[in-house]
């Protein structure tokens, strides 16, 4: 049950709640006589002067016991809780108002009397109590004087002991008993709403936790439902915490799809490496080997020939490898680019020149369309020759013979576009989203030289230059394959 965030948080806010009201009222409690003594002592300040003055109550060092029974007997009436003292010099006790049986002290110390007489120190003051020894009273006091000679000193307990204890002051306040009353509703009250607020906004927090759990028990696959509030970033942290994870959660599975696609990629890239390596090193190995067993026997052009295909074939599995090393490196990120200027019209006539003798092979013209301004263009231009030769290639790979390869250039207003068109037997519905895969062929029963892996290394490197390879293509009809670069800023 502790283990909640809410319990603990509630659990909390009590214990602080219990703390502070625990710490208050105590304070308030053993404050309150302190106040009351204050309040009673600074409004009855004057009173032992105001009697003094009236009344002659010492006469040449002399008690005066007709008046001092005269003030006994009034201020009994007035006020039943004063105890009125009259004291010597020394603070000895002469007369008294209170019972003989209930004074427990003769004399009273003189620095409180003087204290308050000089008006030195805070009030309240408290001095002796007659009727106990170890508790001190606020009093009001005044000194009794003859032709300016001090006779004594009229002393004046306050409060009786009806107010000793607390208890007793709060049995005897019905205010007092209404303001505790009123705090301990009011405790209850914030105690309540704090409970409330708390449960409101940790419930949030447990949609939050609930949803995370949900999610990772899925294995990051399935994305959980959170509230309508969740969906955009305005409100508290809380809120934003579950937009976050929101976002957070969506691209998870947007990279655990990624990771089971590269996973699936990989294997299958494993199987066609291991079936497209297989398959010239056995030839290589077929050749190889009759030639050890059978080298007496052949001739010299039977020799001849059995060596042209060993290296065809060995030829075929370097380029393989090559290819495959290119394309790693270019899918990891690992190439370096470097972009300059330079002119597309030469790049374009320089690698056409390249396989004019393979086209010529196949009996295949392979010509240019080129403006005679062409601008420059802002490239990798290894990369860029490496894209051309792949689809140049390819295109003279899939075009019959006595057919037409052309390789031309368009300006625009943003870039200029490069074009390499077939005229074979184009590219089919089913065909045309696969024709970047890696080790993907058109027509599978075909038996060519390529790797498979032309059009897959050309995708990549128009992908590094933020640009795409455009298809039109129709049966019969030919293909048309295009990219475009931007121009360079002179």
């Amino acid at each position: 049950m502790l283990n909640k965030l809410s319990n603990k948080l509630i659990f909390t806010l009590l214990g602080l709640l219990l703390a502070f009201s625990t710490i208050f009222i105590t304070f308030s409690i053993n404050s309150l006589p302190v106040l009351l003594q204050e309040v009673n002592q600074r409004l009855n300040l004057n009173l032992a002067n105001n009697i003094v003055t009236e009344k002659n109550l010492m006469l040449d060092n002399k008690v005066n016991n007709q008046a001092l029974s005269s003030v006994f007997m009034g201020l009994m009436l007035v006020n039943p809780m004063i105890e009125v003292y009259l004291l010597d010099t020394s603070g000895n006790i002469l007369a008294y108002s209170a019972p003989d049986n209930t004074i427990l002290r003769k004399k009273i110390k003189l620095a409180p009397i003087k204290r308050l007489l000089n008006n030195s120190g805070s009030l309240p003051v408290t001095g002796n109590d007659p009727r106990q020894l170890n508790t001190d009273k606020v009093f009001s006091v005044a000194a009794i004087k003859h032709n300016n000679l001090l006779q004594g000193y009229l002393y004046i307990i306050l409060n009786s002991q009806a107010y000793d204890s607390v208890f007793k002051l709060i049995e005897g306040s019905y205010i007092f008993r209404l303001w505790l009353l009123g705090i301990i509703i009011s405790l209850s009250f914030t105690s309540l709403a704090g409970i409330i607020i708390l449960k409101h906004i940790t419930s949030r927090l447990k949609h939050l936790n609930l949803a995370i759990y949900s999610f990772k028990q899925n294995n990051f696959k399935k994305l959980v439902n959170l509230p309508e509030r969740f969906n955009s970033r305005p409100g508290d942290e809380i809120d934003q915490l579950g937009s976050t994870f929101k976002e957070m959660s969506e691209r998870i599975m947007q990279q655990v799809k990624l990771l089971e696609h590269n996973d699936a990629s990989r294997r299958e890239l494993i199987a066609n490496v291991s079936h497209d390596l297989r398959t010239p090193l056995a030839s290589l190995q077929a050749y190889l080997e009759t030639l050890l067993l059978k080298q007496e026997t052949l001739t010299a052009e039977q020799y001849s020939q059995y060596l042209n295909s060993a290296l065809q074939h060995s030829n075929h599995l370097k380029k393989l490898i090559a290819e495959l090393f290119e394309l790693s490196t270019l899918e990891n990120n690992s190439a370096e680019l470097h972009f300059e200027p330079f002119s597309m019209s030469e790049l374009v006539q320089d690698v056409t020149q390249q396989f004019d003798l393979k086209a010529r092979e196949k009996n295949i013209s392979i010509s240019t369309q080129i403006p005679k301004h062409a601008a420059f263009v802002s490239a990798d231009i290894s990369l860029i020759q490496r894209l051309l030769e792949n689809l140049i290639e390819n295109a003279i790979k899939y075009t019959p013979k006595d057919g037409k390869v052309t390789v031309s250039l368009f300006a625009t207003d943003k870039a200029l576009t490069t074009s390499i068109s077939d005229d074979g037997e184009g590219i089919s519905e089913n065909d045309l989203p696969f024709i970047f895969d890696r080790f993907y062929r058109v027509d599978k029963h075909r038996q060519t030289d390529g790797t498979g892996l032309g059009l897959a290394i050309a995708k990549r490197i128009i992908q590094l230059h933020n640009s795409t390879i455009d298809i039109n293509t129709a049966p019969k009809c030919g293909t048309t394959l295009s990219f475009a670069l931007p121009y360079a800023h002179s």
